[in-house]
């Protein structure tokens, strides 16, 4: 396709080079003209008598608009288009601090994406993964991004009318950078900083620059969420016992001063303000009571983010926007989730139905900024690249009031590439026999049988009688058709293809091998040995393919603990064959791990109906304490 742009593009030139390239586009002066307006009103794209127009607004609605112009263009050559943007900031934020450090290359990769989408902000979720000078032992091999490279990333956003806002935390979860012992006199507990000390906001000044130096942006989440046991360790010791509300202003405080000395605009989550006001600790409580002395002290132009990846009803959702702007601090921000974090797949059924009541919420309540959270919470098994769908769902809320399904996945697949049904797939992973539509419950199945001992089967009692194996054998059949059409995306289909070729085997080996054992079934046990080397070679088939994506995607550091993760499943696969051979040669009258009896995961009264369990690593793999 040829194009000639017309009107003022000096200020899009370099993203419109960059996108025309990616989309095969040739800017020639004999191309098909497209007229270039900027205005203050809605995106419109049209095309009559062989001569296109684009109105915009801002730089990242052109770019969008483009998109939606060509998509056009190649359906019908006559047509009009128009869409309003609902909010004023609508982005995603990518967490780069639970081992994953995505590579410069593959954040361009993204910002491409979402410049197509029309998303326009971007936070990179960092608590040590960041350069600060002061303190080397900050982000120590952690991947940890240096100052050049976030502002070569801020540059390429720039291009795009895409903005970067730096994510840090000035509070707690600082468990990594706190765990050295150069951080002994600034810690009040193993994640939390000690609150009131001199060296701590002089360390929280260091980080808070080395943090915003790089980027374009005045803006900056400073965090301050799950502060559980504030005031409870070593602050406790020196100071006595002390009103939490008041500990956590009197630290905002200082905080926010730092700030506006580097003449920077904060923004918090507000989960602790809600906690502290909750009669259980809860953040979702709807009967908080947080002082009015309290309300008073927030600092002026401080902005609470309103996160939430958990509810289903709209309605709860507007009661909560309410509740934050009751507070009378700036206008409320929502983040929602992807559901990336804790297992080894997305949970694509939770992050649509919360997706869609939540934003119809904020379009309701007037909610001007929102933001999708990408969380990599256990050691971020799951792959970025599987959240692009989620994605493309609060674009699309963000362009209209709204959103058709067929639409959604038109757009998915020409931003990215991508097929709808395939990546969708991939919520199968979890969404397996005995888990509720949509999982809404949160079960992890795929990751626990793959991390979960053959010989122990901690979750066999959870799984009899579903009938895994089938399940995973179905989706790999499926997952090979997607990895032959999604050609851009193919490593990522390939490691999950590997991911359900292995479950296949192992979802419910430790069922037949306790079986067997129990039934004292000498030739099925025989058999059952001889798969245990097939089993061997799935897993190390696996781990290479989840190398690859990994080596592909982020630096390497963090890929170790992966390694190690696999590492413990395929020894302990060569202790089972060891432990069989044994028995069946005699040199063991019993073997004792399958003389226990199998128990739920955590009692059976005690699961929420409809799932089948989900946990982080350290209780997946053994009942002893795996670091203690």
């Amino acid at each position: 396709m040829q194009l000639n742009f017309k009107g003022n593009t000096a200020h899009l030139e370099t993203g419109l080079s960059i996108l025309c390239e990616e989309l095969g586009i040739d800017v020639h002066n004999n191309g098909l003209p497209i007229q270039i307006i900027q205005h203050n009103g809605p995106i419109e794209i049209s095309c009559e008598d062989g001569e296109g127009q684009i109105k915009y607004e801002k730089p990242i609605h052109f770019f969008r608009a483009l998109g939606l112009w060509v998509e056009a263009y190649q359906a019908h050559q006559t047509f009009f288009k128009r869409e309003f943007p609902q909010f004023e900031m609508n982005g995603v934020m990518i967490d780069v601090s639970r081992n994953a450090v995505l590579k410069v290359d593959q954040l361009h990769l993204i910002l491409r994406k979402m410049a197509w989408m029309g998303l326009d902000t971007v936070m990179l979720y960092s608590e040590d993964t960041y350069e600060v000078k002061e303190y080397p032992y900050f982000g120590y091999m952690r991947g940890r991004y240096t100052e050049d490279e976030l502002k070569a990333f801020d540059d390429y956003a720039y291009h795009f009318g895409i903005e970067v806002i730096p994510c840090i935390q000035t509070l707690a979860h600082l468990k990594e950078a706190l765990k050295w012992n150069d951080t002994t006199h600034i810690r009040d507990t193993d994640d939390i900083l000690l609150v009131g000390e001199k060296e701590t906001y002089r360390f929280i000044k260091a980080m808070i620059h080395a943090a915003s130096r790089p980027f374009r942006s005045s803006r900056i989440h400073i965090g301050m969420d799950e502060a559980h046991s504030l005031g409870l360790g070593k602050y406790l010791e020196r100071n006595g016992y002390q009103d939490r509300f008041s500990i956590m202003n009197s630290h905002l405080q200082q905080v926010v001063e730092i700030t506006e000395q580097l003449e920077l605009k904060p923004m918090i989550w507000s989960d602790m303000y809600f906690r502290l006001g909750s009669k259980n600790g809860s953040y979702y409580d709807l009967d908080s009571i947080i002082p009015s002395s309290v309300l008073e002290s927030i600092p002026q132009g401080l902005h609470l983010v309103y996160w939430d990846y958990y509810h289903t009803d709209q309605s709860f959702y507007e009661q909560f926007i309410e509740k934050h702007k009751s507070l009378g601090t700036e206008d409320p921000i929502f983040a929602g989730g992807v559901w990336t974090w804790n297992g080894i797949a997305p949970n694509y059924g939770l992050a649509m139905t919360t997706t869609h009541a939540a934003l119809k919420a904020c379009k309701n309540k007037g909610v001007k900024e929102v933001f999708a959270t990408m969380w990599g919470d256990n050691g971020a098994e799951t792959p970025i690249q599987s959240a692009l769908a989620a994605l493309q769902l609060f674009a699309e809320h963000g362009y209209n009031e709204e959103v058709d399904q067929t639409r959604l996945e038109e757009r998915f697949h020409f931003c990215t590439g991508g097929r709808w049904e395939d990546f969708y797939l991939l919520n199968a992973f979890d969404e397996t026999p005995g888990v509720m539509e949509n999982n809404l419950k949160e079960a992890h199945p795929s990751k626990f049988l793959l991390w979960q001992d053959v010989l122990l089967g901690l979750y066999d009692a959870n799984i009899e009688g579903l009938s895994l194996n089938n399940h995973y054998s179905q989706l790999a059949e499926r997952l090979q058709t997607a990895v032959d059409r999604n050609s851009q995306w193919k490593p990522l289909f390939e490691f999950y293809l590997s991911l359900a070729n292995t479950l296949r085997l192992k979802a419910e080996f430790g069922i037949e091998l306790k079986q067997a054992y129990d039934e004292k079934n000498v030739k099925k046990l025989k058999t059952l040995k001889c798969e245990l080397n097939t089993l061997l070679s799935r897993v190390d088939e696996q781990r290479c393919k989840h190398r690859k994506l990994w080596f592909l995607t982020n630096k390497p550091f963090g890929w170790e603990v992966l390694d190690i993760r696999y590492g413990g499943v395929i020894a302990r696969l060569k202790t089972a064959e060891h432990r069989l051979e044994s028995w069946l040669e005699g040199s063991v009258d019993k073997i004792e791990e399958l003389e226990e009896e199998r128990l739920y995961h955590d009692a059976p009264w005690k699961m929420p109906e409809g799932t089948l369990g989900r946990n982080a690593y350290h209780r997946i793999v053994t009942a002893s304490g795996l670091s203690e």
